[in-house]
């Protein structure tokens, strides 16, 4: 192979690898990297699921536990009745303290056959530590309700 592609190769190779321009190469890198791995920070939420999911927030923080079970979805109601739905929240509270900051990390639409769907995830600060809390929303007849309402929470073991 004649030199000079040799030494051509070399150029490009090295080029490539970061040993010629390290500076830009790294800035490229945490650039891309940033790029890849932000989590987005608003979604779009149909109006509607944003307002019931903004109430069941507020009731979640007053205490409305019950009011909060009487208007979530049937789904929810056969899973837990009203007693064990109401202890559980009391137990969230008591480990984890009242709701900070919220933080939206994704929002993800669903409309398969007559379920449209809409599941939204916030990193939350509470008193006590932070958490995942995840809220699946279903529309009926152009009504929102909360399906279901998961926390994830090393404070909670």
């Amino acid at each position: 192979m004649d030199r000079s592609v040799r030494r051509a190769r070399a150029r490009f190779w090295s080029a490539l690898t970061c040993q010629r321009f390290p500076v830009a190469c790294s800035l490229l890198v945490a650039v891309v990297l940033s790029a890849c791995t932000q989590a987005p920070r608003r979604s779009s939420v149909p109006a509607g699921a944003q307002a019931t999911l903004e109430t069941a927030i507020e009731d979640i923080g007053a205490g409305r536990y019950e009011k909060l079970y009487n208007e979530a979805a049937p789904e929810w109601r056969a899973d837990a009745g009203l007693e064990d739905s109401k202890a559980t929240f009391q137990r969230l509270r008591e480990k984890l303290g009242n709701a900070g900051v919220r933080n939206q990390q994704t929002a993800r639409e669903e409309q398969t056959g007559a379920a449209h769907t809409v599941i939204v995830i916030y990193q939350t600060a509470f008193e006590h530590g932070d958490a995942m809390e995840t809220f699946t929303l279903v529309e009926r007849g152009g009504k929102w309700q909360i399906v279901k309402y998961f926390v994830s929470s090393t404070a909670l073991k």
